[in-house]
């Protein structure tokens, strides 16, 4: 029997990765701990932020500085809108922030959400069924559809320990350095013969192959000093599509 609200247990994965059949409207929300699955017709408002016990969806729950009850999603008969009701902003992908006090429509797509705290940005995934069936895997489109971009498991391997920092939710982060990566694999899968040269060229692969739809990606766009650029604009597009998320991590769990 299908329940017009229920709950989603923490190991249910990221909702990048897709839903279950589900009717168009219906609100899936994920926080690190687990997550809710909403009817539109439920009459339920959603209610998230630190306080695991004030809430439905708990977010940032050892960060002082995010709300007790930091946020609430509502239907208002024909879409749902995120309404901040914390002194933190929320953002959405890219630069666009939900200031307190301020309300947004969310799109029916997958959507992740970040409060945005003085040391570090806490994740609430969103994701509105459109109630089509899941597409089959076909040539990625550009990111400004929310789409997720296509990834090889090698790739999504690679990827996902170059950009572990930005995954853990870590203040500043930056990606890993090549003779990182090629060792933490290394360790992870020692009968690959990881090295730094080979890690660099999966990931470089990949941005080629994204850089004809996404800016930042190519070296003659980006002005000197180059730094980690490349890498890291390569990293916060996949984040923003939802191509990866802090669930693959476990791709990174030698058990």
């Amino acid at each position: 029997m299908v329940h017009k609200v229920d709950i989603l247990p923490k190991g249910f994965g990221s909702l990048a990765h897709g839903l279950p059949a589900a009717p168009a409207g219906t609100l899936f929300a994920m926080g690190v701990n687990g997550g809710m699955r909403v009817a539109p017709d439920a009459g339920f408002d959603l209610v998230f932020g630190r306080s695991e016990l004030d809430v439905h969806v708990c977010v940032g729950g050892n960060d002082p500085h995010v709300s007790r009850r930091h946020g609430r999603i509502a239907y208002d008969g024909s879409r749902w809108v995120l309404h901040n009701l914390g002194k933190l902003a929320i953002r959405f992908p890219g630069s666009r922030l939900v200031l307190g006090g301020q309300s947004a429509e969310l799109p029916p797509a997958y959507t992740p959400l970040f409060i945005v705290a003085p040391r570090r940005e806490h994740l609430l995934e969103v994701r509105v069924a459109t109630g089509a069936p899941p597409l089959a895997p076909s040539r990625p489109e550009a990111s400004t559809a929310n789409a997720t971009w296509d990834l090889e498991p090698v790739e999504r391997l690679v990827l996902v320990c170059l950009s572990q920092r930005y995954l853990r939710q870590e203040p500043s982060p930056q990606p890993l350095t090549w003779a990182q990566v090629a060792d933490e694999l290394g360790r992870l899968r020692p009968s690959e013969q990881w090295t730094r040269k080979r890690a660099a060229h999966i990931v470089s692969e990949v941005r080629i192959r994204l850089s004809g739809r996404v800016r930042g990606l190519r070296e003659e766009e980006i002005p000197p000093p180059l730094g980690n650029a490349l890498n890291h604009n390569l990293i916060t597009e996949l984040l923003v599509t939802g191509t990866i998320a802090p669930a693959d991590l476990r791709l990174l769990d030698p058990a």
